[in-house]
């Protein structure tokens, strides 16, 4: 056990060891402590961990009754977590630890009202930690930034939303305002907001997909002529191989483990593809089998895990299919020759090149032994259905693109798309961030969604293409943009550059932030500031027009009904939808789109979105049906909506992904006890870490090429494409099973270390998994490397 500094922090304060532990507290000494877990996940962790949560929620059994109508077609509420899809089962308890720490979250009783904000000024608070901002309390009034005071005061709704109109409406062009969207916004709201961005003027509507999922989108539209995945939850029960590359369940998407189980039992082959050899694929108790937590019977949720090099999964993708190839010659059934005949383009290219790729190359660049590529291919050869599922550890490299299109084209040579128990599953992180994308929040959106558009709201959209995250930034930074807007999530602490972006973020004209509770994006603010609270999830939204209940879209393409039942934390709180609409007749007094009507009856803003979203036709009859509607996905009939009509191989060149001698690839990920940049406490269950957060996870031979005993202070460095370098001090070095040359450390802390011009050619997406990095000790004196844990140095 290595003493750590309780003050350790970067730029931000983030990262403060010893403080964000209720209900655990600290270890012993004030250290942390690193155990590798070998424990199953979920099982009676999962349920310590949920009673622990409910306790400190100070409400157990009105909290518990809230958590059993999570994810409920009948009257319930959509998990504010991941997006996986709900059971059409039957399931009474499709709920999972990370769904009730997120649904707990906003039932806190603590309150951040006129009282906190009058004791505290924006420059204390940003000396606080990100955990104990948002343990502040839910937010309980609107607030604008009093420069005089350093404070943020009560203002009414009406001056609040006035103040925005009146700011962009005396902007120069629409363009020069930015609107960011968070994948936690309904539907409802998501059409509303980009209706009132469009009809005042800009596509400048970046969004969390810009660095989560963008590459999945651009490559499955290519590939396939579709930008989502083509399986549903029932696939998994059929499918006879289940690959889950880039992704640890158990923490990203906790109710797939019920899948991966069922999927064991059935005898479905199950390989992890991954780094760091995660929880997600060793075994599990599913907490709602009671006879299974009786017994703390686990069933293994993998049957082989590959670990290739950060970056290496392409070249491992690629020796798949050339140990496919090599067998063909003498197995006719390796290859479904029917469907590639019929429905693909391209494949006498693939063959020659992926032919023509040596085994040394594929096993360098992949890090991965030919006989575990040759392994995993006989895997994929011996199913007659196989899954591929990936997450972010795919599409936040350089080539998450290629990597995403040899996914396709892996599938493509089995007849693996278009079938059941097959196909391409990206999981999506935030609840409704599919859905979002679906109802028009996209920068560059299609000239058929803003003709629809047009038509049914009469007004003219702009044709140009808007601003993307990594452009927002630029734009802010360079005064392109002077008006940011931001529904949901914390911007500041979840983008790159995190030090350069809250320069940028303070140097605007206007800020305005709807927020649920306190969080580091509020401290970093332009000259004017707002913060508009609203209604959670969980939350009771009465309306003129009665009840209101909005929809979300899972990650498999599913619609459904959300309805909150709990009183709202305060009564001077509104709706995400209540407060679009404010603020967007406050810009557009003169618009004729009946923006009261559609802030007081949601069935109006669908009835609206029927008439322009592909798939929506007869949305309020259909979303009210049990378990809602699923968006139909031509790629699933077999139907590739490409400029060949067919689906169509790739056949892009290998990226070098061995890094340069002494340098190494970091990847940022997330802890267990974290929620993008949520942070519940310092732990990670799964990990076996408890009580650190400034870390690095490293491979024991790079660990000793450097000299670093387990549990030594060190300095990071990222090199940047242009040169620039970026230091974090005083982290702490762990050996954990990664392959050489590879290293992972925890989000939002290390985003600092990500130039936001290093972004993907590919897909525009921040690498935030794809850095190239240093190690050495820390400069500082042991004593003085803690006390600057963290601090970013450009």
């Amino acid at each position: 056990m290595t003493k750590d500094n309780p003050d350790a922090r970067d730029d931000f304060g983030v990262g403060t060891p010893g403080r964000r532990n209720p209900g655990r507290g600290p270890a012993p000494d004030g250290g942390y402590t690193f155990r590798p877990d070998t424990h199953p996940t979920a099982g009676w962790g999962a349920a310590r961990s949920v009673a622990e949560v409910l306790w400190r929620t100070r409400e157990p059994f009105a909290g518990t009754g809230a958590i059993l109508r999570m994810n409920h077609e009948d009257g319930g509420f959509d998990c504010p977590g991941c997006a996986w899809p709900d059971d059409q089962h039957g399931l009474r308890l499709d709920i999972c630890e990370n769904g009730v720490k997120h649904a707990t979250w906003e039932m806190t009783h603590d309150r951040a009202d006129r009282a906190f904000f009058a004791a505290h000024t924006v420059t204390e608070l940003r000396t606080w930690n990100d955990h104990d901002l948002e343990a502040a309390g839910r937010l309980t009034e609107p607030l604008t930034y009093d420069p005089d005071s350093d404070k943020y005061v009560p203002i009414g709704w009406r001056d609040a939303f006035a103040l925005v109109g009146d700011t962009l409406r005396g902007l120069d062009s629409p363009d020069h305002a930015a609107f960011y969207t968070s994948g936690r916004l309904s539907n409802e709201a998501s059409f509303l907001y980009q209706l009132w961005a469009r009809e005042f003027g800009t596509n400048n509507l970046p969004d969390c997909s810009n660095m989560c999922h963008e590459a999945s989108g651009r490559a499955l539209r290519a590939s396939l002529g579709t930008n989502k995945g083509t399986v549903d939850l029932d696939d998994f029960d059929r499918a006879d191989a289940i690959f889950v590359i880039g992704s640890n369940a158990a923490s990203n998407a906790p109710r797939m483990l019920t899948a991966l189980a069922k999927a064991y039992r059935r005898g479905a082959q199950i390989v992890h593809v991954n780094p760091m050899v995660e929880a997600a694929s060793r075994r599990t108790i599913v907490p709602h089998e009671l006879l299974s937590m009786a017994t703390f019977h686990a069933t293994p949720t993998g049957t082989m895990s590959v670990q290739p090099r950060i970056a290496g999964d392409m070249a491992f993708l690629r020796g798949m299919a050339k140990a496919l190839l090599e067998t063909a010659d003498t197995d006719p059934e390796a290859l479904d020759g029917e469907f590639l005949a019929r429905h693909t383009t391209g494949f006498a290219a693939y063959r020659s090149l992926v032919e023509a790729t040596p085994w040394p190359l594929l096993v360098d660049e992949s890090g991965v032994p030919e006989a575990v590529i040759r392994a995993a291919a006989g895997v994929y050869r011996r199913a007659r259905r196989t899954i591929m599922c990936w997450c972010l550890g795919v599409t936040q490299q350089e080539h998450g693109v290629d990597t995403i299109r040899e996914i396709a084209n892996v599938l493509l040579l089995r007849g693996n798309i278009g079938t059941e128990g097959a196909g391409v599953c990206p999981i999506r992180g935030h609840s409704n961030v599919q859905g979002n994308r679906t109802c028009g929040i996209d920068h560059n959106p299609g000239a058929e969604f803003l003709d629809r558009l047009a038509a049914a709201c009469r007004i003219d959209p702009p044709r140009t293409p808007g601003l993307d995250v990594v452009r927002t930034l630029q734009a802010m930074r360079d005064g392109a943009v002077r008006v940011f807007v931001a529904l949901g999530g914390n911007f500041a602490l979840a983008v790159p550059d995190t030090a350069r972006t809250a320069a940028a973020l303070r140097g605007l004209d206007l800020t305005v932030q709807v927020s649920t509770k306190l969080n580091r994006s509020h401290l970093e603010h332009g000259r004017r500031a707002l913060i508009l609270p609203c209604l959670g999830r969980t939350e009771l939204d009465r309306r003129r027009a009665g009840v209101q209940g909005v929809t979300v879209e899972d990650s498999m393409s599913m619609v459904h009904f959300s309805i909150g039942r709990r009183r709202p934390a305060s009564g001077l709180l509104l709706s995400e939808p209540a407060i679009l609409c404010g603020m967007a007749r406050a810009t557009l007094p003169d618009s004729a789109t009946p923006w009261e009507t559609y802030a007081e009856d949601y069935d109006t803003v669908r009835a609206t979105m029927s008439h322009v979203l592909d798939g929506f036709e007869d949305f309020n009859r259909r979303v009210r049906r049990p378990h809602g509607f699923r968006i139909a996905q031509p790629a699933r009939e077999r139907v590739f909506l490409t400029p060949s009509g067919r689906a169509e191989f790739h056949t892009a060149p290998l990226t070098p992904a061995v890094p340069p001698a002494g340098h190494l690839v970091l990847a940022t990920v997330r802890s267990h006890d974290q929620w993008n940049t949520t942070i519940y406490t310092d732990n990670d269950r799964y990990r076996g870490l408890e009580n650190l957060r400034t870390v690095l996870f490293m491979n024991r031979a790079d660990m000793a090429e450097r000299s670093l005993a387990p549990g030594a202070l060190i300095d990071i460095t990222s090199v940047a494409r242009d040169g620039g370098l970026r230091t974090v001090h005083g982290y702490t070095a762990l050996p954990y099973d990664l392959p050489r040359g590879s290293a992972v450390g925890y989000m939002p802390e290390l985003n600092v270390l990500c130039p936001a011009g290093d972004y993907s050619t590919q897909s525009d997406q921040p690498l935030m998994k794809h850095l190239l990095v240093t190690v050495a000790p820390s400069r500082a004196p042991a004593r003085d490397a803690h006390a600057a844990a963290g601090a970013a140095e450009p």
